[in-house]
């Protein structure tokens, strides 16, 4: 797991090759990560970046395995908003940068030990017929 504090006016996009430099496998993202540079480079390194696609483009084939975490992707919004709301995380208003991330280990940590957190419930069986 990798994660990166930016500036709001930082393109999503940019900071991603860094944190996924040794990662290989599937990378899962929203309509905003769309961009054939990115997927080109990353898929060179063994990272297939798996999106949606946008309206205006054509349909494209897609495992079922894929499309069902893609689906799921959005717990990651729901675990944003328990982050932010349940832990407190985005109270910007530190004296310094250090409180500031102190603030925001704090509130990880508090997260790692909360019972309730967002999970997906899929078996191997499940696993093993989406494969076939």
């Amino acid at each position: 797991m990798a994660c990166r504090i930016t500036p709001g006016n930082t393109d999503d996009r940019t900071p991603l090759p860094d944190m996924t430099a040794d990662l290989v496998g599937k990378l899962f993202g929203d309509k905003r990560y769309l961009s054939k540079r990115l997927f080109n480079e990353l898929f060179a390194r063994g990272l297939q970046l798996v999106t949606g696609i946008r309206g205006n483009m054509k349909n494209k084939l897609m495992p079922l395995w894929d499309k069902l975490l893609l689906r799921k992707r959005s717990m990651i919004g729901s675990l944003n908003n328990q982050l932010k709301n349940v832990f407190q995380i985005e109270h910007t208003r530190h004296r310094s940068p250090v409180n500031g991330f102190i603030n925001i280990l704090a509130a990880l940590v508090a997260f790692v030990h909360y019972d309730h957190k967002p999970q997906i419930n899929i078996n191997s069986a499940e696993i093993m017929l989406l494969d076939n």
